[in-house]
């Protein structure tokens, strides 16, 4: 008997779907979501594109990190009855960095079936093209967003790995506008020379790979007029017998702003104000805070 003629069992399926092509759905998830009861959507619209493409007129319902717990009340009662729910994200896997983790040791704790059906996942997509070590990884999701305290997390990273005896993977969401950011902080706590990747819209039509240096993938982006698509970063953090150098480099006073905006608008050709809104992007700083600074510098010459 063909697998696909059984009746689907009833239970909570935790459907994978594409990051961004479509043609990475798995012939059993479309198979899932064509058969089961209801469909919770981390945004009912942007699954509805994905449903409408694949012809699956299956009901949906939201389940998003603002309504997840009250709503999974109304789920678990429907699962406890013997319905068959597909739970999906709006890309990859839910529950990594997205809801549907609540919600699933929720119906576990309940006593109802809970199956995976795998697929695509932006995180081991970017580490298997990476080029680092995929023995062992560690996946972070989304650093904090406040500078000081995302700063305070890699530091206890940097010492974690110092503890390790060989080079630890570190694999990071984040968003466009805090990558700048992130990659100063990474400078500053491990140094110019840490090897990082960074990978950009993955599976999309233009899906970029960034592999060298952070400071060289800082640079780089830095001369962009904007950063767009969705980041996965990962960081190949030194054990304590390379990282040394890195460290010692991090506690060395920061190059002055003046130099900085003097040297951005040499090299690139613009005004002070465009250097200093290209520079308060890049340190993860606001303009103004960066403009006090430098009038201090000045005022000290």
């Amino acid at each position: 008997m063909d697998p696909n003629d059984a009746p689907l069992a009833s239970g909570l399926y935790l459907v994978a779907t594409p990051i961004g092509n479509l043609g990475d759905i798995t012939l059993r998830a479309l198979d899932v979501l064509r058969r089961c009861d209801r469909i919770a959507c981390e945004d009912t619209r942007q699954t509805q594109k994905l449903l409408n493409h694949f012809e699956i007129q299956t009901p949906t319902v939201s389940c998003h990190q603002h309504n997840e717990r009250q709503r999974a009340t109304e789920l678990l009662d429907a699962l406890k009855a013997g319905a068959r729910i597909a739970l999906v994200s709006d890309a990859g896997m839910p529950g990594i960095s997205d809801p549907g983790a609540w919600l699933a040791a929720a119906a576990i704790a309940a006593q109802v079936h809970v199956i995976p059906i795998p697929g695509p996942n932006a995180a081991l997509s970017a580490l298997i093209a990476s080029g680092f070590p995929t023995a062992e990884f560690h996946f972070l999701g989304f650093l904090p967003e406040k500078a000081g305290a995302r700063r305070t997390r890699l530091e206890e990273l940097a010492a974690e790995a110092q503890r390790s005896a060989s080079p630890r993977t570190l694999i990071f969401y984040e968003a466009p506008h805090r990558i700048l950011g992130t990659l100063a902080d990474l400078e500053s706590v491990w140094g110019p020379d840490l090897r990082v990747v960074l990978a950009r819209e993955l599976t999309k039509i233009h899906e970029e790979f960034l592999r060298t240096s952070v400071a060289e993938v800082r640079r780089a982006l830095a001369l962009r007029d904007r950063i767009r698509g969705e980041i996965t970063l990962l960081v190949e953090a030194p054990p304590k017998a390379s990282a040394q150098p890195g460290a010692a480099q991090a506690h060395q006073p920061a190059e002055k702003v003046s130099v900085r905006i003097a040297r951005m608008q040499s090299d690139l050709r613009i005004d002070e104000k465009e250097a200093l809104k290209r520079l308060a992007r890049e340190l993860g700083q606001s303009k103004s805070d960066l403009y006090r600074e430098l009038q201090r510098q000045r005022a000290r010459r």
